[in-house]
């Protein structure tokens, strides 16, 4: 990744395209493959969206919106981090649903910082906490940077320990909101000394849905996830699964069977994640991966040319079978075209018509399902 060759104008497509509605990250990459610029895909997104059966007029965020967007970052000093970049976290840009923009608030130099994260129970013990910020003060002080995401407990823990070395805040909602309110000085220390990042549009308040997505990022920027205490339903399980899922290293710290908290960390071990006791633990873990580089998934960004859009005679023959062969049940895209026997430019076109009429879902692991 270098520095991006894009326009200002191009720029400002980026934000307008993926604050447009129904458009999520995968759907936009899909849409710069096929129409090559974000400014080609954005007049294009009316028809296709018409095409999936979509019946009222697709918001598109206009030009005024995301100039106002840019004038509200820059009166807070914060800026935009588009994918190709040369600030944007390199392996956060591996990950199939990266960002295709970050807002970024504070040192946005750390974001390119080889990182791990550290994550844990909100209603976290003292124990919890004094472990992930000795855990987290060591890694700082080993060169490496630490993510989190800015909750109480263990996360506020890790941030506070490592704002002297390095430290990094993705939010659950806009760049700008802070949330819980208890961390009003950590968050402004964080701006001050660290960095604080997020993909949402500023001023969005944070809800239960955003953290999910919010989870892929903290683990997406790193080699290695931290848990240091969790319940069994908790998120950090949730991050953990992510880091996974994305190639990551997964610690857990073990404690007490009698502590509900240490029921999920106890149960990743039980399931093969590294057993912490110290940052050695990391360190010599991560050495022996420093050689090998993260495989990067194929078909997920958009490298130059455009594809252009299937015959329509085409398309009308393949999305009949296309939809019926979709439910409310999550399919792998691959298994689409092996059993409709259909070309994957065609199966990807129907699906982002269905997905921009709002008719599709899609789900990590390149899977996709009906809205009902």
């Amino acid at each position: 990744m270098g520095s991006s060759s894009l326009t200002s104008d191009e720029r400002l497509a980026w934000l307008r395209l993926i604050r447009s509605e129904n458009v999520g990250p995968v759907t936009f990459y899909r849409l710069l493959e096929q129409f090559g610029t974000a400014k080609e895909a954005l007049d294009a997104v009316p028809h296709l969206a018409k095409k999936g059966g979509r019946k009222k007029a697709i918001k598109i965020c206009s030009r005024r919106e995301a100039l106002d967007e840019l004038e509200q970052l820059d009166e807070i000093g914060a800026k935009m981090v588009l994918r190709d970049e040369a600030t944007y976290p390199p392996l956060l840009a591996h990950v199939e649903d990266a960002p295709p923009i970050l807002t970024v608030r504070g040192h946005e130099h750390l974001l390119t910082k080889r990182a791990v994260a550290i994550v844990g129970a909100r209603n976290a013990s003292i124990n919890g906490c004094k472990f992930a910020a000795q855990i987290a003060r060591e890694l700082g002080q080993g060169g490496l940077l630490v993510v989190s995401g800015l909750a109480r407990g263990v996360d506020g823990a890790a941030h506070a320990a490592s704002l002297e070395t390095g430290t990094v805040g993705v939010q659950g909602g806009g760049v700008d909101v802070i949330y819980p309110k208890e961390n009003t000085t950590l968050y402004n220390e964080m701006v001050e000394r660290g960095c604080v990042i997020a993909e949402s549009k500023m001023g969005t308040r944070p809800q239960a849905r955003h953290f999910p997505r919010r989870n892929r990022i903290i683990s997406g920027m790193c080699r290695a996830i931290v848990v240091v205490e969790a319940s069994p339903r908790s998120g950090s399980l949730i991050s953990a699964r992510m880091a996974l899922e994305q190639g990551r290293e997964v610690f857990a710290v073990p404690g007490s069977p009698l502590d509900p908290r240490s029921k999920g960390t106890n149960a990743l071990i039980r399931d093969g994640a590294h057993l912490l006791e110290g940052a050695e633990n990391i360190f010599n873990v991560l050495n022996d991966l420093q050689n090998i580089p993260l495989k990067e998934d194929k078909n997920v960004y958009f490298q130059g040319g455009k594809t252009g859009l299937p015959a329509e005679d085409e398309l009308v023959e393949g999305r009949t079978m296309i939809t019926e062969s979709l439910s409310v049940t999550p399919v792998c895209v691959d298994e689409i075209i092996r059993q409709c026997q259909i070309s994957a430019s065609i199966v990807q076109t129907v699906l982002l018509e269905l997905e921009l009429a709002g008719q599709l879902e899609r789900h990590p692991g390149n899977k996709v399902s009906l809205i009902i």
